[in-house]
């Protein structure tokens, strides 16, 4: 039996990247909560999976963004805009 490969429900897309300080903007089409796990997959290379330690909307921590907000979090990888984010 093939193991299904984790591909999560799509969330997002990346609108914009922060180099220097390694911020990812996502504009959400559903729901993200603190603690939840993110897939970020793009171009030839970038396929990684991480955990929502804290995201930001306008520069106020929040816990939870909903569909519609873009919220900023830290990445561990360099991503670039139109790279998609599921939630697993």
């Amino acid at each position: 039996m093939s193991n299904n490969n984790q591909e999560g429900k799509l969330i997002g897309k990346v609108s914009h990247y922060f180099d220097k300080i390694e911020v990812a903007v996502i504009d959400l089409d559903n729901s993200l909560t603190a603690g939840d796990t993110i897939r970020i997959v793009g171009g030839e290379e970038t396929d990684f999976t991480q955990e929502v330690e804290s995201m930001e909307v306008d520069h106020e921590k929040i816990k939870k963004a909903k569909k519609g907000d873009s919220v900023g979090l830290k990445v561990k990888e360099k991503v670039r805009e139109g790279y998609k984010v599921y939630k697993l």
